[in-house]
């Protein structure tokens, strides 16, 4: 963390996997619980399947940086085939975390990550999200992960935050709402922190 309790974090995905909005999600949540906030995408080739980078901020004071991050404290990566071609711990200061989608445990990802010694997260997002939302939607176990990981919100509050946002959002598909936030509430349960 930087001096004002500043946490930044930068997501790894491909167009399509809800990188994007699992960011500003979190921007959303993390603005409810009074915390100033940034949550911003990056673009390659704007097209289904391209690899895209978007970057979270979150402070309990004014942050009056406005660029993409390059030393996060967190890096999440949606899609561990990026591991091949983007050094997805490039930058990542060394008491941080890389959190990851695999089934794989924390220390089979660690011989993929170029020589990073810090701490390895891993979660399977892909199945929890499967067998509670019925298909593969990553960014919503990711997310949980994100915040058991990083401390950054109050699990109770973020979840109740969550709830509320999924009310809004989903309120002619309540069923959509329980499938989420069970989601949310196993990936909390199943992250593994190497």
């Amino acid at each position: 963390m930087v001096s004002n309790n500043m946490v930044e974090i930068r997501w790894h995905g491909r167009g399509g996997q809800g990188a994007k909005m699992a960011c500003l999600l979190l921007a959303d949540v993390a603005a409810q619980e009074g915390k100033f906030v940034q949550g911003f995408p990056e673009y390659g080739p704007e097209r289904m399947g391209a690899p895209i980078t978007a970057y979270n901020r979150i402070s309990e004071q004014r942050c009056s940086i406005h660029s993409n991050i390059y030393y996060p404290d967190y890096v999440v990566v949606v899609d561990e085939t990026l591991l091949d071609n983007v050094d997805v711990t490039g930058g990542l200061k060394s008491n941080g975390a890389v959190i990851i989608n695999t089934p794989s445990s924390p220390e089979e990802m660690r011989r993929r990550l170029r020589g990073w010694d810090g701490k390895v997260c891993t979660i399977d997002a892909r199945r929890i999200s499967e067998e509670y939302l019925g298909a593969n939607f990553p960014n919503t176990p990711m997310l949980a992960a994100t915040v058991k990981v990083s401390g950054i919100l109050e699990m109770e509050r973020f979840l109740a935050n969550m709830k509320e946002s999924f009310q809004h959002k989903f309120a002619a598909k309540p069923g959509i709402i329980d499938g989420n936030m069970a989601t949310l509430k196993k990936s909390m349960e199943e992250v593994q922190i190497g």
